[in-house]
């Protein structure tokens, strides 16, 4: 079949209307996912479509709309599985606004970084909801101003000028001090990982300040390393020496897992000789055993509200920044428990 014959034979949305006995008007609603369409309509409509076999032009409706309707995610890590569920939120509402998401991975490089938006910019989106890198200025912000593509900042905050969707770190990191404290534990240490950015800063200066509300002593922020495998050796970190603790907080629940299996290693059994927090809560935590207690910061509701403030910015350019910031909430399960007693180097619990 030639391309004159395969353009003459396509199914316009006329042609779909027709076969619905609805105005074109209303089957275009329906194609644009409006709420005004009743849902008897839409489906006798979606019925006729599939019928039809009716094809969408989304390079003809761009043109029309003066839009691509695409909007890029940029993401430090893609290994993390608290940015899948991140990613699950931001395509839950971009999918029902009729737009699609391109997601890149800036591996936490500035540089890498940089270069991602300008591509961004080249393939037309309509918006970036940006989880910045490590180390990323104001002028990045100041560039996507003066090329007038609308921005919103998710977990890491880089500016106030600028729409922000993130966590209340601090409210967290109270949530787990506080329950430590309660289970009897003084010697509580803070696990982190990773390089420095508003969400590191917010969660040690939120340890910190939680530690101190408590009288307890807040120096032990110990620096494990980035690889999992390499945390699992790190264990011994908080088992002797002058940062042995009886319970760790961790950065998030990957630290989390590599310090359970490490503590395992030593002879040292969570739950019971020594407790474990982790941060954020994904889907695996629920999964180890013991299982682990956690912060949960609802990474999927977090990106909901990155995208739906992107959406408000692409339609109300005018309106100033707002900031979500999601309150936390602490799951306790099997990994923490009351201290013991005993010398907190924890050499008497092994064995």
């Amino acid at each position: 079949m030639t391309l004159d014959q395969r353009k003459k034979n396509r199914v316009t949305l006329l042609d779909v209307a027709r076969h619905a006995g609805v105005s074109r008007a209303t089957a275009s609603l329906v194609i644009r996912k409006s709420p005004l369409v009743g849902a008897d309509t839409r489906a006798r409509v979606e019925a006729s479509m599939e019928e039809l076999g009716y094809v969408y032009n989304m390079g003809a409706a761009r043109l029309r709309a003066d839009r691509s309707l695409t909007i890029g995610v940029v993401i430090p890590n893609l290994t993390n599985p608290f940015f899948a569920e991140l990613l699950a939120g931001i395509e839950t509402v971009i999918d029902a606004a009729g737009m699609v998401v391109i997601l890149v991975n800036s591996g936490d490089q500035v540089g890498r970084q940089d270069m991602l938006m300008t591509r961004m910019r080249e393939h037309g989106v309509d918006g970036i909801i940006l989880c910045p890198a490590a180390g990323t200025g104001e002028g990045l912000l100041e560039r996507l101003g003066e090329w007038h593509l609308p921005l919103v900042q998710v977990l890491r905050r880089v500016s106030d000028q600028v729409d922000y969707a993130g966590v209340d770190y601090a409210q967290g990191m109270r949530q787990a001090v506080d329950h430590l404290s309660e289970l009897g534990h003084r010697e509580i240490a803070f696990a982190v990982h990773g390089p420095v950015h508003s969400a590191y800063e917010e969660r040690v200066e939120g340890f910190r300040q939680a530690m101190q509300a408590k009288g307890l002593g807040a120096e032990k922020v110990v620096r494990v390393p980035h690889q999992i495998s390499a945390i699992v050796d790190a264990a011994h970190l908080f088992s002797e020496g002058p940062t042995a603790s009886t319970a760790v907080i961790c950065f998030n629940d990957v630290v989390a897992l590599g310090l359970s299996a490490g503590l395992y290693d030593l002879g040292i059994q969570v739950g019971r000789d020594f407790s474990l927090i982790g941060f954020d809560d994904v889907a695996d935590a629920d999964a180890m055993r013991p299982r682990l207690t956690s912060v949960s910061t609802f990474p999927e509701a977090i990106g909901e509200g990155a995208a739906n403030l992107l959406l408000d910015r692409l339609a109300h350019p005018e309106i100033g920044p707002r900031k979500l910031v999601k309150a936390t909430k602490l799951q306790i399960r099997q990994s923490s428990a009351p201290w013991r007693g005993g010398d907190h180097d924890l050499r008497t619990a092994r064995g």
